[in-house]
This record gives C-alpha cells, sequence and structure tokens, in this order.
C-alpha cells in the first residue's frame, strides 16, 4: 500500500511523513515537496516539485491508496488574500481531482476549526470553501481535520503562532468542560490520526473537529515535549 504526501516539510507535513515511514502497513511513502526533506529512508520516494505545475506530476499518483494534504501557510506569509486562496484552496483541491484521476481511494486534508464556507472571515471561509470543493470531488474517501492551535518545532518562525501557543500551553489546565474542544494539540497527534483514520479505509466524507481528533491520536501525546 503507498500513500502521498503533499506539505511534507510544514509542521504537521513533517510529523505525518515520520508516522507514514512508522507504520507497516505502507510500503512506500511519496512525497511531493518544494524543497528536499532531511529524512532518507528505503520507503521515502521524494519528488522535488512546483505546485504550480502539479498537474505535470499525475504520474506520481499511480498506483497511491491515500492521498494527504497538508498544505497550507498564513495570509501574512502569501503576501495576499489571493495567494492565501490558491496555497489553502486552489492546490489542495488540484491535488484532490488528480488523486481522483489516477485512482487514489482516499483523501485526507488538513483545514481548521471554524472551517466555514459561509463565514465572514476570510480565513475560515476559505477553508471552508476548501473543504467542500474537495468532498465534491468524488473520491471514495474524503476525511478533513480541523484542528485547533497546532504545537511543534516549526521550520519557520510565526511569531502569532509562538504567542499562541504560550497562552494556551498555559491556559491548559484550566480548559475543561465546554472549553476543552478548543485545547491546543502536538502536531505529532494529527498526524497520528490522520494515518489512524487512512487505516480504516472508510468511505464517504467525514469531518474531524479538535477533540476527535485528540482522541484518535492520543497515543501521539505520550511523552510529547512539546505538549
Amino acid at each position: 500500500m503507498q500513500a502521498l504526501v503533499l506539505g511534507a516539510t510544514g509542521l504537521v507535513g513533517g510529523e505525518l511523513v515520520a508516522e507514514l515511514l512508522r507504520s507497516e502497513a505502507y510500503d512506500a511513502v511519496v512525497v511531493l515537496t518544494r524543497r528536499p526533506l532531511a529524512v532518507r529512508h528505503p520507503k521515502l520516494r521524494e519528488t522535488i516539485i512546483d505546485l504550480e505545475t502539479l498537474e505535470d506530476h499525475a504520474e506520481t499518483f499511480r498506483g497511491v491508496r491515500d492521498v494527504f494534504c497538508c498544505l497550507g501557510t498564513t495570509i501574512r506569509k502569501a503576501g495576499s488574500q489571493a495567494k492565501f486562496r490558491k496555497v489553502d484552496l486552489e492546490y489542495p483541491l488540484r491535488a484532490a481531482k488528480i488523486a481522483k484521476r489516477q485512482g487514489a481511494g482516499q483523501f485526507l486534508a488538513v483545514t481548521a476549526m471554524g472551517a466555514d464556507p459561509n463565514s465572514k472571515i476570510f480565513y475560515n471561509r476559505v477553508k471552508g470553501e476548501a473543504e467542500k470543493a474537495m468532498a465534491s470531488v468524488g473520491i471514495q474517501g474524503v476525511h478533513l481535520f480541523r484542528p485547533s492551535l497546532l504545537l511543534g518545532e516549526r521550520n519557520e518562525f510565526r511569531f502569532g503562532e509562538a504567542a499562541g501557543a504560550w497562552v494556551m500551553k498555559s491556559l491548559d489546565p484550566l480548559m475543561r468542560g465546554r472549553a476543552a474542544k478548543y485545547r491546543a494539540m502536538p502536531a505529532r497527534t494529527l498526524a497520528r490520526a490522520m494515518v489512524n483514520i487512512a487505516l480504516t479505509g472508510t468511505a464517504g466524507v467525514h469531518v474531524y473537529p479538535n477533540d476527535v481528533i485528540r482522541v484518535l491520536g492520543m497515543e501521539a501525546e505520550d511523552g510529547c515535549v512539546n505538549a
């Protein structure tokens, strides 16, 4: 069984690649990335690409059962709302369409808590539009993950997220009851939840909120230094 990962150089993508390589269920892990990974493994098949030419690499999707999409950016990093929309909606949708044409059975994507195509907040609206678009492609199993703030070592420093992580970790002991669904989680928890769901091979469109993700990937939280 083969898996393919987009966004492998990001926080979640890096943890996801590690989980997939550890899993005995996968014989090969195909990674489409903008720059080489610092990982070497017999199961890893790496292809350097420009996402603008994603369709030129459609053949790399052939034989893949599970496609994991961890593409995402911030409006500040993207430079404009239009560029943000391209990374968080257009590229994932193009990947989903290629996956469908090449016979992939499942498409698993990271969106965000609050994703809503009707939201007045631009970020949440784009995430919601992306979910709706990916779900409509027609892949047998579509799994959409809506995490809250993610904790872990990023390759790039994001001041807002770093500050938010500090606040969320400080408040974590107090976030119980209804507030528990907003708790931050280690990126590895999300990665493990995605792999666990992929291995079930469940058909249909499914959305996983933050609190459910924690349950699905809780084994990854034990001993996690970033938790």
